[in-house]
């Protein structure tokens, strides 16, 4: 988008008329029907804690091109973990690398599911659950004044004991600019509460500190309806976004992560008074 001219944002009184419009959207788009055709599927495939947030964090790891393919790997990794995460992880050893030996998603290679694993048989030998890791982090962040998901990119790669350079790349790190757009959906399918989408079995941080997940799609609307400024995709540009949402809705800001999706990506629309930037 370099070279674009400077984008308009909407101002507090625009944004209080679009609000009901994103609220009946989201509520369309956040319902039932939405879990089989989305990865946090893998959320609502368990019913142990443990077995819930390892089949999450691996699925959203992996959350990057269309959704069905991703879908489709996720259930790929997790039958070759024989449908038991936690225990699959515990239990895990170099002898049962040879299940990865094909596996491959986008850049995601078999050496990457080896370090993603020991970090969190690591994790869990240490910590009751991989919340309780994150509240550590969160914790850290907090006494540091660091984003904590810089401490979780940390604390995460201490403790894989045979890791590849390489696999750093697959979790974010925000101290590099990165959006976190993949951490931060997962924290939303793991914190949001009464939702029938997200299932809400973390309560380490409030639900109105998650902030937006900035995938393309929801990037691209958000500038067009004045919501984003920022032109790069970036941890700048994300909270930016879940500021200027959170004026509409100081509680829960990620919620309309639904909307901006539904309207980028499944059809959704708005009217066209409320289109504010044309982009390229």
């Amino acid at each position: 988008m370099n070279g674009s001219p400077r984008l308009r944002k909407r101002s507090y009184d625009a944004l209080i008329e679009l609000k009901p419009l994103l609220d009946d959207i989201n509520d369309r788009v956040e319902e039932p029907g939405y879990i089989a055709d989305d990865p946090v599927q893998f959320m609502h495939a368990f019913s142990e804690k443990r077995d819930i947030e390892t089949a999450g964090f691996l699925a959203a790891t992996m959350a990057w091109g269309r959704r069905d393919i991703v879908i489709a790997k996720a259930d790929d990794l997790l039958h070759r973990m024989d449908y038991s995460p936690f225990l699959f992880v515990m239990n895990y050893s170099q002898a049962e690398f040879s299940r990865f030996h094909d596996f491959k998603h986008r850049t995601l290679k078999p050496i990457d599911v080896h370090g993603l694993i020991l970090a969190l048989q690591s994790i869990y030998v240490e910590f009751t659950d991989l919340e309780s890791f994150f509240a550590m982090c969160y914790k850290k962040g907090f006494e540091q004044s660091r984003p904590f998901l810089a401490l979780f990119n940390e604390e995460f790669f201490k403790r894989a004991d045979d890791l590849a350079t390489r696999t750093r790349k697959h979790v974010s790190n925000p101290e590099k600019g990165s959006p976190c757009k993949r951490l931060w959906m997962f924290l939303r399918w793991a914190i949001r509460k009464n939702s029938p989408v997200d299932t809400g079995i973390w309560s380490f941080m409030p639900q109105s500190e998650l902030l937006v997940p900035l995938d393309v799609h929801v990037a691209r609307q958000a500038r067009r309806y004045g919501l984003l400024r920022r032109l790069s995709n970036d941890w700048e540009a994300v909270n930016e976004l879940t500021r200027t949402l959170a004026l509409m809705n100081p509680d829960d800001p990620a919620r309309y992560d639904y909307a901006l999706f539904g309207i980028g990506a499944l059809g959704y629309s708005l009217p066209k008074k409320f289109l504010l930037n044309r982009l390229r």
